[in-house]
């Protein structure tokens, strides 16, 4: 086995060289042969999460581990362009959740452009170029007249007009990801482009085209972090719920009012916080939830209910460890990481109003 590389992943307070090699290797464990990383052996495997600790793996040098994921979205892609919403343990033929989701689907493009500028791998790059494609076609057939995403099709192929706020902030970051890749292989999107910036003033000027899901952090804070959102408008918007979501020296509320923090939401507020320059802040998120590290794996708990003290649910899983690794890295200075979540090299002002 290699040692990760952990010069950009040691953190005061959030991990030392030793803790980043052994969460990497957590995340490792997790991984099967086939290149499959389920949330834990045993659980499921969604492509959005599945996406999320490969990039993890490669914050941590870990190229080879990161490409056998993306080669096993490439192998098992539906042939409409999609995946399904859950295989078990990561087994492509047997799927225990065959909906298909936007913003799963539209994740892949956010990994390969990250491996990408990664690793400079324009072979990757070329051979995955298909598989990206198709992806974002299906995503964007989605696409409603007011700019938002619907959230789903059924298995039936029904398609599901309401569209989320978190989901379509993911589309919105993986479109631009998406346009990055089309851009360095010189196969202008158009059409993505317009796609791109109606999904823009969606998100920015009309939240009734979205279902009510304000109870959850991540409608606050995806906006933000993927990129619709930024300067003084996105700081706005993270000042204005930060009481309601973060409970300080614990962590990032999942949903209000119930007294449950998860590590994912509060590593996504942290690189979100990163994003718009509050690195302090970032830090400090991060050091809170520290009490949700296992010592034995380098994983970390889903969450935790802070008025019972209890660890809940009873899963270390992989994402939520990726989560953190990126978060670490982008405040580490990991070069891809900070341009895929700072939006340099991801075109801007395709929305009408953004100026």
């Amino acid at each position: 086995m290699t040692t990760p590389r952990t010069e950009h992943l040691v953190l005061p307070g959030v991990l030392t060289a030793e803790q980043a090699v052994a969460t990497v290797r957590g995340i490792l464990a997790v991984q099967r042969e086939d290149g499959a990383i389920p949330w834990f052996r045993g659980h499921h495997l969604d492509p959005w999460d599945h996406t999320e600790a490969a990039m993890a793996l490669d914050a941590a040098g870990e190229h080879e581990a990161a490409e056998r994921a993306y080669d096993w979205l490439a192998r098992h892609q539906n042939e409409d362009g999609s995946w399904y919403a859950a295989y078990a343990d990561g087994a492509h033929d047997d799927v225990t959740d065959r909906a298909r989701e936007s913003n799963f689907v539209a994740y892949i493009a956010v990994g390969v452009w990250h491996h990408y500028l990664s690793t400079g791998d324009d072979t990757f790059l070329d051979r995955m170029w298909p598989t990206v494609y198709a992806a974002m076609e299906w995503v964007l057939a989605l696409q409603q007249p007011g700019g938002q995403i619907g959230w789903r099709r059924e298995d039936d192929g029904t398609p599901t007009a309401d569209a989320l706020l978190t989901g379509s902030s993911s589309v919105h970051h993986a479109l631009r990801c998406a346009l990055a890749i089309a851009e360095q292989r010189e196969e202008p999107q158009p059409d993505w482009e317009l796609a791109v910036g109606g999904l823009r003033h969606a998100i920015r000027r009309h939240p009734e085209r979205f279902l009510d899901k304000d109870r959850y952090s991540m409608d606050w804070y995806y906006p933000v972090l993927g990129g619709a959102l930024t300067g003084e408008e996105a700081r706005s918007r993270i000042e204005e719920s930060w009481d309601r979501f973060v409970v300080p020296g614990v962590g990032v509320r999942c949903v209000v009012p119930n007294p449950w923090v998860t590590g994912g939401e509060s590593s996504e507020l942290a690189l979100a916080l990163w994003a718009v320059g509050e690195s302090d802040r970032a830090l400090t998120i991060l050091q809170s939830i520290q009490h949700l590290r296992d010592p034995g794996s380098g994983l970390y708990w889903t969450g935790y209910v802070f008025e019972d003290d209890a660890v809940w649910p009873r899963e270390l899983t992989s994402w939520t460890a990726g989560s953190l690794l990126l978060a670490v890295a982008a405040l580490g200075g990991h070069e891809a990481t900070c341009a895929v979540f700072g939006g340099e090299h991801l075109p801007t002002g395709l929305d009408p109003d953004c100026c």
